[in-house]
């Protein structure tokens, strides 16, 4: 019997969002309310070019940046190129978005019920399609495991992160994209009744690979995968994932997440306790990038990889610290999604070759490395909540540090029986 995958890790990072193009950076602008103008918006050319992007709307377009992004950080692609670097049917895709193509969907529409069919642009009408996101990340780096789109509501960024996860433990693939994007238009806020400024314009990407297949390849994790939940409420969510009452080290909340005086704000469960020891620091995403909806649960994985970051130099995130401590004059360490941005200012030159990436880092391994996966204390742990009490759906996922448990020389790990690639 051949060996799984083992734990699933995070091995690369993407972020297409203005002001913001590491983890530390977005929790930095999470944790302090940020002042003066707003940042300009994301601009897609710069990293992706214009080339064949005319008839691609804005939530493809940002997508394709942030997945460019994850896999060039997670040494998947070359820095000078767009094909990935192992078997394209060993990479799967997974976005999430519940309004990012509605602009053309709607205009398409009206235009038919208007004029007809014959009026619409062949270069536009496969915008329409709810799964063009996840279609155009997979068809432009060349990527042919399984393609998933998630359309669902509030929770749909943390079931993204879990489906992708899933693929991975059950040997579907390696490794998979995982995105989330969202973008604001005149549909958009009409549908919403919000402004653009209240609105999320951008986008966010995750490489989850099994760990054993990133040692193999000598690929550094930066964090990984606990469990996830879905549950009615929050409370039994919380409940579900840290049982007992366990405390985590940090709470990234669900969208504009309110705790009253007494345990009767929005996110307080039906017996009226708050479902996280106040002292446990919390960050609202939402606060820095606007109302996320789709991308906000992949949004929050990236901003709790910067903590844990952190957390493992022993700077400002420890135990409770609240938000407010982590300034832009904490410098925190070096993680994964800040060597994509390094790479980005330096040019082409400044990337090495996939061979060499995570030497003398931190990464994780499967079965056989150790007898089984190493307790982490909940304290070290990020715990990470999206969704809505008032429409029984609450999605929860816990982040932990990577043990280091890597191999100066690594074996080459095995296909496992179920595996759909060569």
């Amino acid at each position: 019997m051949t060996r799984g995958p083992g734990e699933v890790v995070v091995t690369g990072v993407g972020l297409a969002l203005p002001g913001a193009d590491t983890p530390d950076a977005l929790l930095r602008r999470t944790a302090c309310a940020v002042t003066g103008p707003a940042a300009e918006p994301f601009d897609t050319a710069a990293r992706i070019g214009r080339r064949g992007h005319r008839y691609k709307d804005r939530a493809t377009r940002l997508a394709l940046c942030a997945a460019l992004d994850a896999l060039r950080d997670a040494r998947l692609i070359p820095s000078d190129g767009e094909e990935v670097t192992v078997p394209g049917d060993t990479v799967g895709v997974v976005a999430s978005s519940n309004l990012g193509n509605l602009d053309t969907a709607c205009l398409t529409a009206a235009a038919i019920a208007e004029r007809s069919a014959v009026d619409l642009s062949p270069m536009s009408l496969p915008n329409a399609s709810s799964n063009v996101i996840a279609s155009w990340v997979a068809i432009r780096h060349g990527l042919r495991g399984p393609n998933l789109m998630l359309c669902n509501g509030a929770t749909s960024g943390l079931d993204a992160v879990h489906w992708g996860a899933a693929l991975v433990a059950a040997g579907r693939v390696r490794r998979a994209v995982v995105i989330g994007v969202e973008t604001h238009n005149a549909v958009v806020e009409d549908l919403l009744g919000r402004s653009a400024d209240e609105l999320l314009d951008g986008a966010a990407a995750l490489v989850v690979e099994g760990a054993r297949w990133a040692e193999g390849r000598g690929a550094r994790a930066a964090a990984t995968l606990g469990r996830y939940q879905r549950r009615a409420g929050l409370s039994g969510c919380v409940e579900a994932l840290l049982p007992g009452g366990a405390a985590p080290g940090v709470w990234f909340t669900p969208e504009r997440y309110a705790e009253g005086p007494a345990g009767t704000g929005a996110g307080a469960g039906t017996d009226g306790a708050v479902p996280v020891p106040e002292a446990v620091p919390r960050y609202d995403v939402t606060s820095a990038v606007g109302r996320a909806s789709g991308a906000l649960g992949v949004l929050q994985c990236v901003a709790a990889i910067g903590w844990l970051a952190r957390a493992e130099a022993g700077t400002d995130a420890a135990p409770g610290a609240g938000p407010q401590a982590a300034g832009p004059q904490a410098a925190g360490p070096r993680a994964v999604g800040s060597e994509a941005a390094e790479r980005r200012a330096a040019g082409p030159q400044a990337a090495g070759s996939e061979a060499g990436a995570g030497s003398g880092t931190a990464c994780a391994a499967g079965p056989g490395a150790a007898p089984g996966p190493v307790p982490v204390p909940a304290s070290r742990q990020a715990l990470i909540t999206s969704g809505d009490d008032t429409a029984d759906a609450v999605a929860g996922l816990l982040l932990r540090p990577t043990p280091d448990r890597c191999h100066p020389h690594p074996p080459r790990a095995p296909l496992i029986s179920m595996e759909c690639s060569r």
